[in-house]
């Protein structure tokens, strides 16, 4: 996934009110952007880091761009835009990068689903019958390690879908929990306990009941974004 229109450079003076971030622009233009992030952003952000951001001409926005791209206290590059994983996971089952989910037949987004009133990311269809996925943006590395984790802030919406995955499992039905891993650097995924036991608690009981649990690595630069290799998941 390319970036359109390209991205442009800056450096963060600081982000507030969780979606409205200050930035300084290469050229030291000050503007105030969207900061299309509803988590924490722990460890995805530093002040007076570099920033990539995309700018629009729509004269009804109140913002004049979006943060897209962070650097990260330990030098990562992060994807903070949690609106790209769905498009970049869409473009990667359709190329047949996520091998695990290849020969689908059918393709829906946003399907209601479950008995707590949710919406699967992705419903595929197969000859043997239907898969759904739900996908989680994972942005929260750490000093020292390669080894990236999810949330980054306690979830209830999170382990709600996770319970909704286990209960199709319980059933029969294909049920995938894929983590797209936006940030550079990194060789594998856990959940983040010391964050949201509860969470870690849901991810292991819905393993138990048979949900697939996918994690993919992307690659990352200011010019395009896209999926690239299998991570593992430590559980």
């Amino acid at each position: 996934m390319r970036f359109s229109p390209a991205l442009e450079e800056g450096r963060l003076i600081k982000r507030y009110k969780r979606f409205l971030a200050d930035i300084e622009t290469a050229s030291g233009e000050w503007l105030t952007i969207h900061c299309p992030n509803t988590g924490s952003m722990l460890n995805c952000m530093v002040e007076g880091g570099q920033v990539w951001f995309s700018r629009s001409n729509d004269p009804k926005r109140k913002l004049p761009g979006t943060w897209e791209i962070g650097e990260t206290p330990q030098g990562r590059l992060a994807c903070i835009n949690t609106a790209r994983a769905n498009p970049l996971v869409e473009e990667a089952l359709r190329a047949g990068l996520i091998s695990e989910l290849d020969g689908f037949t059918g393709l829906k987004r946003e399907v209601a689903y479950g008995q707590e009133n949710s919406r699967v990311d992705f419903r595929l269809d197969y000859p043997t019958g239907p898969a759904f996925v739900e996908v989680k943006s994972v942005t929260l590395g750490f000093d020292d390690s390669a080894v990236a984790a999810f949330p980054d802030a306690v979830t209830q919406r999170g382990a709600k879908h996770l319970r909704e995955l286990a209960a199709l499992a319980r059933e029969g039905v294909r049920a995938v929990q894929l983590y797209c891993v936006n940030l550079t650097g990194i060789e594998a995924v856990r959940p983040a306990q010391e964050i949201d036991p509860g969470y870690a608690q849901a991810l292991r009981e819905a393993v138990a009941a048979g949900v697939e649990v996918l994690a993919y690595g992307v690659s990352l630069t200011p010019e395009e974004v896209r999926v690239d290799r299998r991570l593992p998941v430590l559980l």
